[in-house]
């Protein structure tokens, strides 16, 4: 009823047949078919930008994995594929602060004050709260990613961040409230996080400033490492006996010391275990891939440790 009507207003106004009507009418539907098709674009296109972001963050880790399974093996598959992948940078900046430099040119520095700089501007810097020497409240505006390991309203940090070609994510520990206190009576929860890097095929972990064992739902968490940044002070983190045990049941290939202070680097061999070859190197900067981790689980002491 309603169409035939129409048509009939279309045959009085316009002086035409019904055929001649119908065919008006069509042409004006068409035409503003195609206007509302203009405008809805755009909103279809930021849809599924939406969604494209969405998928980036469920991203899922490549290296969460039971921490306690066999010793891993490389698939010759694997070793032809890291055959051509680039080398990721590693270098030493002083008491917890790594920078990690990505074959797509993202630097990451971890446990930033700002007291600690080496070459360009970090593009994300990851901070723990235990402490000033491992945070800063200000830190330079050109930082575009600033990656706080906590949250002020006392909720866990959730990190799961894909930058460049960095997959960064967190696993949250707590921290004693005073220096010193061994009682872990008085934690506060989710106070810190260990970070994980994934790039170029490794898994990058840095334990930031430690303070208590880790349970099996960290390990869990935390997955495969290939490269593990350390706290070896023995006072300030955890006793030295106490983090050679999370070091020994994460089985990284390669251990980066940190946070030394005055512990003699011999007593730390000592008690990581035989188990451990150690490289002593003379310069600041590991470059490594996945084809050339070690054979066997090694201490890699950079210059300036």
């Amino acid at each position: 009823m309603i169409v035939h009507a129409i048509i009939q207003r279309y045959t009085a106004i316009a002086g035409v047949t019904k055929t001649g009507a119908c065919s008006l009418m069509l042409r004006s539907f068409a035409a503003i078919l195609a206007v509302l098709g203009s405008l809805t674009a755009p909103v279809a296109a930021q849809d599924a930008s939406r969604q494209d972001t969405s998928r980036q963050d469920t991203y899922r880790s490549e290296c969460q994995a039971v921490s306690n399974a066999g010793p891993r093996a490389m698939p010759v598959s694997l070793r032809r594929a890291a055959a051509d992948t680039n080398e990721v940078a590693i270098t030493y900046a002083g008491h917890s602060t790594y920078f990690i430099d990505t074959p797509g040119g993202i630097r990451i520095a971890t446990d930033y004050s700002g007291d600690y700089q080496i070459g360009r501007l970090p593009d994300v810097v990851t901070m723990n709260h235990a402490h000033s020497t491992h945070y800063t409240l200000f830190p330079d505006p050109r930082i575009p990613h600033v990656l706080h390991g906590w949250r002020d309203d006392g909720q866990p940090a959730q990190i799961a961040k894909q930058i460049g070609d960095v997959y960064i994510r967190n696993v949250t520990t707590d921290i004693r409230r005073y220096p010193g206190d061994e009682s872990s009576a008085d934690m506060i929860r989710d106070g810190n996080s260990i970070f994980i890097f994934e790039v170029a095929g490794l898994c990058i972990g840095h334990l930031g400033h430690l303070h208590h064992a880790l349970d099996d739902a960290r390990f869990a968490a935390i997955g495969r490492l290939d490269i593990v940044m350390v706290p070896i002070d023995g006072t300030y983190t955890m006793s030295l006996d106490g983090i050679s045990d999370i070091t020994r049941r994460l089985r990284a290939s390669v251990v980066l010391p940190m946070h030394r202070f005055a512990t003699p680097l011999e007593e730390f061999m000592h008690r990581i275990g035989k188990q451990f070859a150690i490289d002593v190197r003379t310069e600041r900067t590991l470059r490594i891939s996945r084809d050339t981790l070690p054979d066997s689980p090694t201490v890699i002491i950079l210059d300036g440790i």
